[in-house]
């Protein structure tokens, strides 16, 4: 089975300290734990508006691939752009653009993959649709619904609870180590996987 051809991996969330453990930041968590499994290191680059790092992996099935992570320092709601940037300099379709972001619609402790589709209010993927078109990949990383929208924006910008904290980053391991099954055995693969494990 082929396996999925990604070139860019993109966390969403806030830079600085102050959001760094915030439940709105899990897709930075997604390629901070990339960066440490396979020895990138993220270099502030004014151009592309985000933090780049590069890694090298081994797919399932033995090829060895080279990603792009990004970390955009443009704030959530200004994502886009830095993620067009970085994606025309290297000539990234759409298609192999990974975009990983906090999701309200799932428990936590959830793990979703996806291609395309719509926003869903999410501000972050808002802007990258609009910069980029709809048809990247999408990985969720469910943070749950505090119970009414009134609420949302509060929610989302604090840190989680710690046991909340916990099942997040169990996830986010979870889905890192789904990625070579998807870059090797395709991302159907993964998503068996993934929404298996729950």
């Amino acid at each position: 089975m082929a396996g999925t051809t990604l070139k860019l991996i993109v966390g969403l969330g806030n830079p600085g300290e102050k959001y760094a453990r915030t439940r709105h930041n899990a897709g930075f968590w997604f390629v901070d734990e990339l960066a440490r499994r396979y020895g990138g290191v993220f270099r502030a680059e004014s151009k592309h508006l985000g933090d780049v790092a590069r890694i090298r992996l081994s797919a399932d099935g033995g090829a060895t691939l080279e990603l792009w992570l990004l970390k955009p320092n443009t704030f959530m709601n200004k994502s886009g752009g830095a993620i067009a940037l970085l994606a025309n300099f290297y000539k990234v379709a759409p298609d192999e653009v990974l975009v990983v972001h906090d999701e309200l619609d799932l428990p936590v402790g959830t793990v979703r993959l996806k291609l395309g589709g719509g926003h869903g209010g999410h501000n972050g993927l808002r802007d990258t649709i609009a910069a980029i078109g709809a048809d990247f990949w999408r990985l969720r990383v469910g943070i749950a619904h505090p119970g009414h929208k009134d609420l949302v924006l509060d929610y989302v910008l604090q840190r989680a609870s710690s046991a909340d904290e916990r099942a997040i980053q169990d996830s986010v391991v979870r889905a890192a180590d789904a990625l070579p099954v998807m870059l090797g055995q395709g991302a159907e693969k993964a998503m068996n996987r993934l929404h298996t494990q729950d």
